[in-house]
């Protein structure tokens, strides 16, 4: 068991603070502690002067040409007008989300592909993942009453993966982690018994019990049939079409939770931990809010929507750079390697770039 990583500074940079323990991470971070595109990415490239930010805005869908196989830009649709605005670009970077991004793909290049710009291995809208969560364990801890929870961590703790690793065999593919914490409940029993005012009041403050819990978090394997499509039934208040999402977690993952489960059960048990249930609320897609997949990545174009510096195979000068582009989900949070592969398709994109200038002097 470790103490969880996340993304916030322990020393100050510039136009950045440290955490201060605000417990406002949700909110992107004010002081600039925790990462966030508010706090740290958006003021850096404003700072270049290069940077035109046009909100409400809808980009419904990528300009190709089909002579040059390649995007010429973006047409986007104003939320509040309604307006329609074309803007060109040599290349075009596709970063909304995997299921954002999806859709913009889906609804782009239709005349050339019925399926979309990047349709052409069959693949597109294919195999969508997200981890699976709402199993694990908790109890009662007995004793530390002399002590309480001090300052906001922005989390609590973690523990690794550490089935189906060393040739190890289950009954399932892949494995878990573990997120989990503790705290002291709130109000003794007597505040149970009393209906209102001062004593009430009073009851509700003093702290009770302690309490631990330990959800797994589940890798979803990447199933072909797990897919989003276009709903050419159904549109939004702007006319467009919504997505149709087609997604399950199948026989693999739930043997998984089961796991989850008593493993986090003997666990707390073996920890001394009092009145050890478990939980599992059986599990949907999109709980776990990290969707993944539906523009796979790959080294053949028959099978992949990407290639490996995440250019469309169909039209190279655009960039996917989101979640869409994963292959395989893992079991813990994938943002940090969204922005590590989005810096390095920029890299790249930047010197290629730099050799079309250089080529056409």
């Amino acid at each position: 068991m470790i103490i969880g990583r996340c993304a916030h500074l322990t020393e100050a940079l510039p136009g950045r603070t440290k955490c201060q323990y605000r417990n406002k991470c949700d909110l992107g971070c004010p002081f600039g502690g925790y990462f966030s595109t508010q706090s740290s990415t958006l003021p850096a490239a404003v700072k270049t002067g290069n940077l035109t930010l046009r909100p409400m805005s809808i980009v419904t869908r990528i300009l190709y040409d089909k002579d040059k196989k390649k995007a010429t830009g973006v047409e986007v649709l104003d939320a509040e007008t309604n307006q329609t605005y074309t803007y060109k670009s040599k290349i075009v970077f596709v970063n909304a989300s995997t299921l954002n991004s999806t859709w913009l793909l889906l609804n782009s290049a239709t005349d050339v592909w019925p399926d979309g710009l990047g349709s052409s291995s069959g693949t597109l809208g294919h195999y969508l993942m997200d981890h699976h969560l709402g199993s694990g364990a908790g109890g009662r801890v007995e004793g530390y009453e002399d002590k309480y929870v001090y300052g906001r961590r922005p989390n609590g703790v973690y523990i690794p993966r550490y089935r189906n690793l060393n040739n190890e065999k289950r009954d399932y593919l892949r494995g878990f982690g573990y997120q989990g914490g503790a705290a002291r409940n709130r109000g003794t029993k007597a505040a149970e018994e009393i209906a209102a005012g001062i004593a009430l009041k009073e009851a509700l403050t003093e702290p009770g019990g302690w309490g631990v819990w330990m959800g797994g978090f589940g890798e979803v394997l990447p199933y072909y049939e797990n897919t989003v499509t276009l709903d050419k039934n159904r549109k939004d208040k702007w006319g467009l079409n919504i997505l149709a999402i087609d997604a399950e977690l199948k026989d693999n993952e739930k043997k998984m939770r089961k796991e989850i489960v008593e493993d986090g059960k003997e666990m707390l048990e073996k920890a001394g931990v009092k009145d050890v249930y478990g939980f599992d609320n059986e599990g949907i897609m999109g709980q776990g809010i990290h969707e993944m997949g539906t523009a796979r990545m790959g080294n053949d174009p028959k099978t992949s929507v990407l290639n490996k510096w995440n250019q469309i195979w169909d039209a190279p000068n655009v960039f996917v750079t989101d979640g869409s582009f994963m292959t395989s989900a893992g079991c813990v949070n994938p943002s940090l390697t969204y922005m590590a592969f989005t810096a390095r398709a920029a890299d790249y994109a930047v010197a290629e770039l730099k050799k079309e200038t250089c080529d056409s002097c």
